[in-house]
């Protein structure tokens, strides 16, 4: 259960921005009847497999076809050689393999592809595939990565982003100085939905890829060169998206899926299993970190020095710029004159790494959150106390230069956290099985439990940062429907990946144009493109677009109106699907001004522009808006069985516009659900370039049984500059909340626990 007392008054069931509004996809969803990528059929299909290596690295020196090929029911076998146009693909920059023909550089690494009339006769004669591999000894550690004389990952070296910041005094001094070295495990994304699409060949020699993605154009972009084809001749649909959380920024068996259809032509579809899903995407760095803080004696913050190590893995997806994310924002929320920063990312023969729901904000966050605390406790000073006394406000400067413009409400957000009831003792809450460390199982009646709370505070970037043009474009539709009712149709190329996009874009319309019925076109590439639904942008650049067409649309209505009835437009509004004058009241039906033919509108939204960071100062004006949240949690801790139970998670965030206050309280606790699984749980376990446990039965993600109480306070600060001043509000939840919980258990058990996720040996108590 959440609860969410707001700075703002109660929303009401209603359609408009800011109103509780039922998702359009949520029956059908709830119900069982909504069509998910891995849904998809068509007549005559063929079933796509990938053969892919069992090594972290290995020479291929020789690929065997013929018994795979020679299967009843087998349309195609693919390798390299098939390949007709670039080799190569990468979100960033090109470096890996459609398939692979020379170096297997990660354990997974897909070398063939097949194509037969059923999915288990395609996997039958993926196994049929013979391969000769050369096996080689795995780079797996980043920082042996870095050292002259490593292997090389890749001929280019092992370096895939190295960001410096450098602000103010190098060498400074302070009376009180703090260190530490913190780690985090590689988290995956989990969603529901493997990953799964569609790929029909068109008459025209091109293809129709239906697929569950994040970003249409940059797919289409790559399949298209890797196909030889225009861009023109592939189209991309989104098909049904069963969570995302970064991982499909980068694709998976698009162009395969693609290969095999046009090699045969027929339609293919491919859909993972679960364990090649951990195979099939990028996942959550994992980070090692050394921090400094220099401090006066009265709590002031003097310098942070911070080296960042971050593991890319095998390829570059997006690892430079989560890298220089972690550089921007390895210092947190808070004033700091002096700041020496290294961030890197590096290859290895680990399977790669690249966006997930926060974006190299989280590790950082682990890092000097608990660097805070333990600054707190050399001086003496309530860890609150310390974070309210160096508290970023407006104008404050970053570590790469940029001044803070609108609020930034630091403080605000502590003083609402603190404000907030604590969570009812132990005692109150009885032996209630569920309520303690262990829950049902049974292990305990509360022997050795002990209570801890703890703070922490996150900052994030949102929208895409250091001079990446990031717009995106909306197109608005007004007709009459069959029965000569006006209805607004919104289309736009971004991805809803369970965020609520869709209901978001619905309230836009129905509050600009004064109309109920909304209608949400198929997400597709005949439309110029939304970006990625990443970074916590899709509400601010897609909304502001969908915001400008319907203001656009909205115009020629009042203009229509001006020459058909002499209504003046400066005075006029539309209201539930009327033309509306302030001073002369109803004037006309919105449907009698569309005789004239449909209303079409298609407008593109630009965010304050941004510039990159300097690469030997890091100083520059990176990012577009800030966004900040904290969090308390409340734990208890069974020191003798290392079992934890997180009994609440309090949390303020400063959202800047509540658009649907339901799908806000879903992002916070879907965030926080997250952050609890980095902190006590979740870890793809790899040995030697090996991964350990590619399943739900040994990757463990938290269920309902684990979540806790959610308490959150909602602060409206509104950003000047957005679409009526929203901040994007889906990756802070995650941010702060794994520090948080950290922070308590270190209050209940006096443990440093520098690294995450815990473990029980982390947290029991010796025998006596």
């Amino acid at each position: 259960m959440t609860t969410m007392p707001r700075s703002a008054p109660a929303a009401r069931r209603g359609t408009g921005v800011g109103e509780i509004v039922r998702r359009p996809d949520g029956i059908p969803k709830v119900t069982g009847e909504f069509l998910y990528s891995s849904d998809l059929t068509a007549a005559d299909m063929l079933w796509g497999a990938t053969v892919r290596s069992p090594h972290p690295r290995a020479r291929i020196r020789s690929i065997d076809t013929t018994d795979a090929a020679q299967l009843p029911g087998v349309a195609a076998v693919l390798t390299h050689a098939d390949v007709r146009g670039l080799k190569l693909y990468g979100l960033k920059h090109p470096d890996q393999p459609v398939l692979a023909w020379d170096a297997i550089r990660y354990q997974g690494e897909p070398v063939a592809i097949v194509a037969a009339d059923h999915p288990e006769t395609a996997r039958r004669a993926a196994e049929r595939v013979r391969i000769d591999y050369d096996v080689q000894v795995p780079v797996t550690d980043p920082e042996a990565a870095l050292l002259a004389g490593s292997p090389l990952v890749h001929p280019t070296g092992n370096i895939t982003g190295h960001v410096k910041i450098r602000r103010g005094d190098e060498h400074p001094g302070a009376d009180v100085v703090v260190t530490g070295h913190y780690e985090i495990g590689m988290q995956d994304q989990a969603f529901l939905g493997p990953e799964s699409g569609l790929a029909i060949p068109a008459v025209d020699g091109g293809i129709d890829l239906h697929i569950s993605t994040q970003w249409l154009h940059v797919d289409r972009d790559q399949v298209a060169a890797c196909l030889g084809l225009p861009a023109d001749k592939v189209r991309l649909t989104l098909a049904g998206v069963g969570g995302a959380f970064g991982a499909r920024e980068d694709l998976s068996m698009q162009v395969h899926a693609c290969m095999l259809a046009l090699a045969t032509g027929k339609p293919v579809k491919m859909m993972y299993s679960r364990e090649e899903s951990f195979f099939g995407h990028v996942h959550r760095h994992p980070a090692k970190m050394d921090y400094e803080h220099g401090a006066t004696p009265d709590g002031k913050l003097v310098y942070v020095k911070a080296r960042i190590m971050l593991d890319g893995g095998a390829y570059e997806s997006s690892s430079s710029v989560v890298a220089m994310n972690a550089a921007c924002f390895a210092c947190g929320p808070y004033n700091i004159p002096s700041v020496v920063i290294d961030s890197y990312a590096m290859f290895t023969n680990n399977p790669p790494c690249g966006a997930m729901r926060g974006f190299g904000a989280v590790q950082t966050c682990f890092a000097y959150e608990s660097q805070m605390d333990k600054l707190a406790e050399a001086l003496g000073i309530d860890p609150v106390e310390l974070r309210l006394r160096n508290a970023m406000t407006e104008g404050s400067q970053l570590p790469a230069g940029q001044r803070v413009i609108g609020p930034v409400p630091v403080a605000e957000v502590l003083a609402a956290l603190t404000a907030m009831p604590a969570a009812p003792p132990s005692s109150a809450i009885g032996f209630d099985l569920r309520t303690l460390p262990g829950g049902v199982a049974n292990t305990t009646h509360g022997e050795g439990v002990r209570r801890g709370v703890g703070y922490a505070v996150g900052i994030k970037n949102i929208c895409y940062s250091a001079g990446y043009d990031d717009p995106s474009t909306a197109r608005v539709i007004l007709d009459l429907d069959s029965e000569g009712n006006p209805v607004v149709s919104v289309k736009s190329a971004a991805a809803e990946v369970g965020q609520g996009l869709v209901t978001v874009m619905v309230q836009i319309a129905q509050t600009e144009l004064g109309i109920d019925r909304v209608m949400l076109l198929p997400a597709d590439t005949s439309i110029e493109s939304s970006g990625s639904t990443s970074a916590s942008r899709q509400t601010y650049v897609t909304g502001g677009a969908a915001q400008m067409a319907c203001v656009a649309v909205r115009e020629r209505v009042l203009q229509r109106a001006a020459e058909h009835i002499g209504a003046p437009v400066d005075d006029c509004t539309l209201v539930e699907g009327n033309v509306v004058s302030a001073s002369r009241g109803h004037l006309c039906a919105v449907a009698d001004l569309l005789a004239d033919g449909r209303i079409d509108e298609t407008r593109t939204y630009r965010h304050l522009p941004t510039t990159p960071i300097d690469p030997e100062t890091g100083q520059g004006e990176p990012t577009v808006q800030f966004a900040v949240a904290a969090h308390r949690a409340t734990v208890d801790v069974d020191t003798e069985l290392g079992l934890v139970r997180v009994v609440e998670i309090a949390t303020a965030q400063d959202v800047g516009k509540v658009m649907n206050p339901v799908g806000l309280a879903g992002q916070i606790e879907g965030g926080i659900a997250q952050g609890l699984g980095l902190a006590l749980m979740e870890e793809i376990q790899i040995v030697d370039g090996i991964v350990r446990n590619p399943s739900f039965t040994d990757y463990l993600i938290p269920t309902i049984l684990d979540m806790p109480k959610i308490r959150a306070a909602i602060l409206e600060c509104a950003d000047p500059n957005a679409p009526y001043g929203l901040r994007g509000a889906g990756e802070p939840p995650t941010i702060s909340s794994p520090p948080a919980i950290i922070a308590a258990i270190r209050q209940a058990t006096g443990r440093a626990l520098t690294r995450i996720p815990l473990r029980p040996d982390d947290v029991v108590f010796p025998a006596k």
